[in-house]
């Protein structure tokens, strides 16, 4: 099943459940295995395959036991310059600071009936 924004998110969770125990079972790991080399308790790792929900370092370790931790970068893809940003930015000339003003000096105390 494509995992799509339609589905629910029971739907998701059971569907990724099913996923981590494919891959599991592809790679001959026990849950029992996989859970003590994740750092979690079996049980954790049959409520997440159940497609239960369950914390997301849960599911981080997990997915390094099973050597599938690399498809989290596509998971939310990291964002770059849009041509708009660019454009934007470009309108925007970024001025420099400005010099001394006439009659004051740099570190002169600053008075209260003094006028900007």
């Amino acid at each position: 099943m494509k995992i799509t924004g339609l589905l629910t998110d029971d739907a998701v969770l059971a569907e990724l459940g099913g996923r981590i125990a494919r891959r599991r079972i592809e790679l001959q790991f026990t849950q029992a295995a996989v859970a003590e080399q994740a750092g979690i308790a079996k049980r954790t790792l049959e409520r997440m395959e159940a497609g239960l929900t369950s914390q997301l370092a849960t599911l981080v370790r997990v997915l390094r036991v099973l050597e599938a931790a690399s498809g989290l970068d596509s998971l939310i893809p990291e964002s770059g310059s849009r041509p708009m940003d660019f454009l934007k930015r470009k309108s925007k000339v970024r001025q420099r600071a400005p010099g001394r003003r006439a009659g004051k000096e740099i570190g002169a105390p600053w008075r209260w009936d003094e006028k900007p």
